[in-house]
């Protein structure tokens, strides 16, 4: 695979991952507000969410084939997070201790969403220093 193919498929990681980090943040927000008394809008914007976050996280995945192709170690964390993310997400109808698993596991997409952005800046070159890194 040409190498500016693998550079195309890595920021589509990297926008796919960025878009779970900010998702993430979005739906704390939003589960919050329900809580504070914000009504059922707030519950609905965050299950909606939910759905696309999760199509981001396999996205990301999908991705990461691409850009990773042969350089297996780099799916690592975008399968993790994949992973982790359906996981996660089949928690929200758990009850009572059960279902803190499902926020818990939202901290653990939220790390995992972040350490793939770094890998994939570091990888694009758009760090500090610059240079791109092989895979």
């Amino acid at each position: 695979m040409s190498p500016s193919v693998r550079r195309g498929f890595t920021w589509a990681v990297l926008v796919a991952a960025s878009l779970v980090v900010l998702g993430v943040f979005l739906q704390v927000y939003f589960i919050a507000s329900y809580i504070f008394g914000a009504g059922e809008d707030a519950l609905d914007a965050h299950k909606d969410l939910g759905g696309l976050v999760h199509l981001f996280e396999v996205l990301a995945l999908l991705a990461a084939i691409g850009a990773y192709w042969k350089a297996w170690k780099g799916l690592i964390l975008p399968a993790a997070l994949a992973v982790i993310g359906t996981v996660q997400l089949g928690f929200a109808d758990g009850d009572e201790w059960v279902g803190g698993l499902h926020g818990l596991l939202a901290l653990v997409v939220l790390i995992l969403a972040h350490a793939v952005v770094m890998r994939c800046v570091r990888d694009l070159g758009l760090g500090r220093h610059g240079g791109a890194t092989p895979h």
